[in-house]
């Protein structure tokens, strides 16, 4: 019998409401299983100010996962657990390495706290917190918390997981020291396969025969959702069938504010905000969809990018969505800095050239096939568990009658020089 590796990921909520971070965690980790590796996750019912309907501090299977939600205390924006922080003491020294998501979080730091406590080494995923545009936002809260937690937490890590080479470079903050890992996050490729729309329509009726120009994400003042308003309002003025769809969930009552500034531009009838698709809408709402926009001040992935390229959609993103070189290099959309008059301008061009539209299109998809499949990502992400539980003269703990595929350590590890900030190759 092979080892299997046991991993844990603590992330600090799974709510579907968080987009991105939610869905990327539960896919890896899905991915993984599948690859023989035996996998949980813990974290908290968090949901927004509310709660998940979930059930506490008992295994539940999400796609095949194990995950164990724990109840969110007061500070709730801390995401304070003490049942998650008994639950991590008991089971971090029965695993062999803990994958630890976000920071300035009671998650992180527990977590952190007791996997050097038992010896354990983890990796820890920024989620784009340590850009220069998120650490302007509440500087000095952050500068403290940095000072008596996050430091440590990230320069005693195994690794700092980051998911593009922007991510690492443009990493700002506190001076660290440990190694990074660069593996990007990806997308099972054949849920995008097909053409039909129905789910879309069936329930927006009035927008068959629009070009739709969709943003899917959170409504969020980073999205540059502000920029993308401004843009198109210029394009309705141009083009009579152009509609904007924004579909996503409001964080923060920000939804209004883009509304009033559509409005204020006499576009808000020429917009429908549809809130959170999933599933079968979603996938309706990509095909339907003439061009995709996304024209964010800062983006550390971008993973509806991702999605809209595996639909075939055309892109038009700022030059702040990290994955933007790439999307360059392949000729699947355009890149434009953050401003609403060159935003527009790219729209315009996808609308108006539909041969040049499809070209983007197809060539979207081979990047996805190429780089960003899950099967892809959790082989590179196993790659770089293993090399980390070399380097710590650890083997997995528990044997199982499937072995893992083989990897290929494809992943990019590099290491920092002491006293540096990050970002330096081997």
């Amino acid at each position: 019998m092979t080892p299997s590796i046991r991993i844990l990921h603590v992330i600090p909520s799974l709510a579907p409401r968080d987009g991105g971070p939610t869905r990327a965690c539960i896919e890896l980790c899905r991915e993984l299983v599948r690859n023989g590796a035996s996998v949980a996750i813990y974290t908290t019912n968090a949901d927004g100010d509310g709660e998940l309907d979930a059930p506490l501090a008992v295994p539940v299977r999400v796609e095949g996962v194990e995950v164990r939600y724990f109840p969110v205390r007061w500070p709730r924006n801390y995401r304070y657990s003490p049942e998650l922080a008994r639950a991590l003491r008991a089971s971090i020294p029965a695993v062999d390495i803990v994958h630890i998501h976000s920071l300035y979080s009671f998650t992180t730091q527990i977590a952190a706290r007791y996997c050097r406590l038992y010896g354990v080494p983890y990796l820890l995923r920024t989620h784009g917190t340590l850009d220069p545009y998120l650490r302007r936002r509440h500087r000095l809260r952050k500068w403290c918390y940095e000072r008596l937690f996050d430091a440590r937490n990230l320069n005693r890590a195994a690794a700092i997981h980051f998911t593009t080479d922007e991510e690492l470079r443009l990493c700002s903050g506190p001076r660290l020291t440990a190694p990074a890992a660069v593996v990007p996050l990806g997308v099972e490729l054949a849920d995008y396969a097909g053409d039909s729309t129905d789910a879309f329509y069936a329930r927006w009726p009035r927008l068959r025969g629009r070009r739709i120009v969709l943003f899917l994400g959170r409504i969020n003042f980073k999205k540059g959702l502000d920029l993308v308003a401004d843009a198109f309002i210029r394009t309705a003025a141009e083009r009579g069938d152009a509609h904007l769809v924004i579909a996503g969930p409001d964080n923060d009552g920000y939804r209004a504010a883009i509304a009033r500034r559509l409005a204020a531009g006499g576009a808000i009838d020429r917009t429908t905000f549809t809130g959170m698709l999933e599933g079968a809408e979603k996938l309706a709402a990509l095909r339907a969809a003439s061009v995709f926009v996304l024209a964010s001040y800062t983006e550390n992935f971008g993973l509806a990018v991702v999605e809209a390229m595996a639909a075939r959609v055309p892109l038009v993103i700022s030059d702040r969505v990290n994955i933007c070189r790439e999307v360059a290099a392949a000729g699947a959309g355009i890149v434009v800095p953050c401003d609403a008059s060159r935003v527009a301008g790219a729209i315009e061009q996808v609308l108006e050239d539909p041969v040049r539209a499809r070209e983007m299109g197809a060539r979207g998809r081979r990047l996805v096939a190429a780089k960003y499949t899950w099967d892809s990502v959790a082989r590179q992400m196993l790659a770089v568990y293993a090399e980390i539980l070399t380097a710590h003269d650890r083997k997995p703990r528990e044997a199982q009658d499937h072995p893992p595929r083989k990897t290929a350590a494809s992943a990019k590890f590099v290491q920092a020089s002491p006293g540096a900030a990050i970002g330096r190759s081997l």
